[in-house]
C-alpha cells in the first residue's frame, strides 16, 4: 500500500512492490494475478485502514458532525508518520495511463461521494438540513475540499494548516 501511495500506480515498479512485500515476482503473480489486481486489494485495505474514519464519520448523529469528522480526519492523516503524504485515491492513479485503473479509482471516489450524499439526504429528511439544502451539491463540495486537502498534504501542508482549511470550509455549512 505504501509503495502505491508514495509512487502512484505507474510509478510503483514490480521490483518496488516485491521488495516491499518481501516476495518474488512469481509469488506476487500467484497471490494476486497481476499488478492491477494487487492495486485493487491495496485500495480495499486503504479504505478499511487509513481512511476508515470516513465510514465512521457517516454514522455521526448530525450532518455537520459527519462533515466535520471527514474534514478533521483528512487533516489528521497528514500527521500520521505511518503513512505517506496525500491520498492514495487522489494521487495513486490520477495521472495513470492505464484506463482500467483510472476507472477503478474514479468509481471508488464516486462511491464515497454517493455514500456521503445518501447520508446527507437522510439528514435532510430528518430536518437536520434546511429544506433549501441540496445533498448532492453538499456532498460534491465536501469531497472537493477533501481532495484539495489531500493535494495540499502531498505538497507538504501541515496538520494545523489543513485543520484551518477544514474550519474555514465548515463556515460554509448551511444553518438549519
Amino acid at each position: 500500500m505504501h509503495v502505491f501511495w508514495a509512487k502512484g500506480y505507474e510509478g510503483a515498479s514490480l521490483s518496488d512492490l516485491t521488495r516491499a512485500m518481501r516476495i518474488n515476482r512469481p509469488s506476487l503473480y500467484a497471490a494476486f494475478g497481476n499488478k492491477e489486481r494487487l492495486f485493487g486489494k491495496v485500495l480495499d485495505r486503504y479504505m478499511d485502514g487509513p481512511v476508515a474514519y470516513f465510514g465512521k464519520a457517516l454514522t455521526a448523529p448530525k450532518a455537520r458532525d459527519v462533515v466535520e469528522e471527514i474534514f478533521l480526519g483528512t487533516a489528521r492523516m497528514t500527521d500520521d508518520p505511518r503513512f505517506p503524504a496525500g491520498c492514495l485515491m487522489v494521487q495513486g492513479a490520477l495521472a495513470c495511463g492505464d484506463a482500467s485503473v483510472r476507472k477503478e479509482v474514479a468509481a471508488r471516489r464516486a462511491a464515497a461521494e454517493a455514500a456521503l450524499r445518501r447520508r446527507l439526504q437522510r439528514a435532510k429528511r430528518e430536518g437536520d438540513l434546511p429544506k433549501s439544502a441540496d445533498p448532492a451539491e453538499l456532498a460534491h463540495y465536501v469531497m472537493t475540499v477533501v481532495r484539495g486537502m489531500a493535494v495540499q498534504s502531498s505538497g507538504g501542508a501541515s496538520r494545523d494548516q489543513l485543520r484551518r482549511v477544514a474550519l474555514i470550509a465548515l463556515r460554509a455549512w448551511p444553518k438549519r
